[in-house]
């Protein structure tokens, strides 16, 4: 048993309670916090469309799929979405117009990201834009079950020729909305997900960007501006923040430089290592992407 779930179980275990109790208890928060938290299908404004029409050049295609977090839960106008700033962001940095399509959705998990795709229709776009992985946690799904899928839908997204970039699972051990010992236990659940991701997407082809801090100190730090109305998804300066570390590698992706020239990050690339090794090394630290060199991975972390 994880350390995370065994010294909550022997927690209360230890003050008389069974481990079915306990694991009825777990079911009781899990309760608690989808009633505080709350669910709606509503969408803000659709962010489909080309960003940066009137400027030269050939016109980027970009996919971005997932689940609310790339939606844009919660925001009232479209350029405040994800979606959005991505555009908005990425026509400003490689000046040229950025056609974007969104077909991500609230709630979705890993296993509905192939339908996503579906949805596209004849949609061909140059990049993917993936952010996944909180409902498979809130779910219980195994991060081995999803990290596989994730793989397979990176795979289907490359070998079409588009690059793809994937914004690992954030970590959930500090929403507020969750109790303890849930939180603990999703704090672990999530940590564990984002590097299996890590390994998946890098295997895969793609790039992940690890968001694990993206819930971490700073929204701890500043939780009034950084979280939305239901104190789990992010705000318009949330959404804003998880966008500022996936332009960078959005951007490396489509220009096919070099690792150490990617847009924003600081230094020369580190020393390669294993896939598994890097994985781990960036599901501490938000912004930090993981990028295949062969048969090896490297970390690049962002600027600050």
């Amino acid at each position: 048993m994880p350390r995370t779930r065994r010294v909550a179980t022997t927690a209360l275990v230890g003050s008389g309670a069974t481990v079915g109790g306990f694991y009825a208890f777990l079911i009781g928060e899990a309760f608690l916090a989808r009633r505080a938290i709350g669910t709606t299908d509503a969408r803000p404004p659709s962010p489909d469309g080309v960003y940066g029409d009137d400027l030269p050049g050939r016109t980027i295609g970009c996919l971005v799929i997932g689940d609310s977090a790339a939606v844009g839960y919660g925001m009232l106008s479209a350029d405040t979405t994800p979606t959005g700033l991505i555009g908005l962001g990425l026509a400003h940095v490689l000046e040229a117009p950025v056609e974007m399509q969104c077909k991500a959705v609230v709630g979705a998990q890993t296993s509905d990201l192939m339908a996503q795709i579906d949805l596209a229709g004849d949609f061909r776009p140059d990049v993917a834009v993936i952010v996944v992985g909180t409902n498979d946690v809130t779910h219980q799904v195994l991060p081995s079950t999803a990290a596989r899928q994730l793989g397979e839908v990176v795979t289907r997204l490359s070998d079409a020729g588009c690059e793809v970039v994937v914004g690992t699972c954030p970590d959930l051990g500090t929403v507020r909305p969750i109790r303890q010992p849930l939180r603990a236990i999703a704090q672990f659940l999530s940590r564990r997900l984002a590097r299996e991701q890590t390994v998946a997407v890098v295997k895969a082809g793609g790039r992940a960007v690890s968001l694990a801090g993206l819930l971490g100190r700073l929204f701890s730090e500043k939780r009034d501006i950084m979280f939305g109305a239901d104190h789990f998804h992010p705000s318009e300066t949330g959404y804003a923040n998880m966008v500022s570390v996936l332009i960078p590698a959005v951007t490396a992706s489509l220009r096919e430089k070099e690792v150490s020239a990617a847009y924003a990050y600081a230094g020369r690339p580190r020393d390669l290592m294993s896939v598994a090794d890097a994985a781990a090394e960036a599901s501490q630290h938000a912004g930090t992407q993981v990028v295949q060199q062969g048969r090896w991975a490297t970390v690049l972390r962002r600027r600050r």
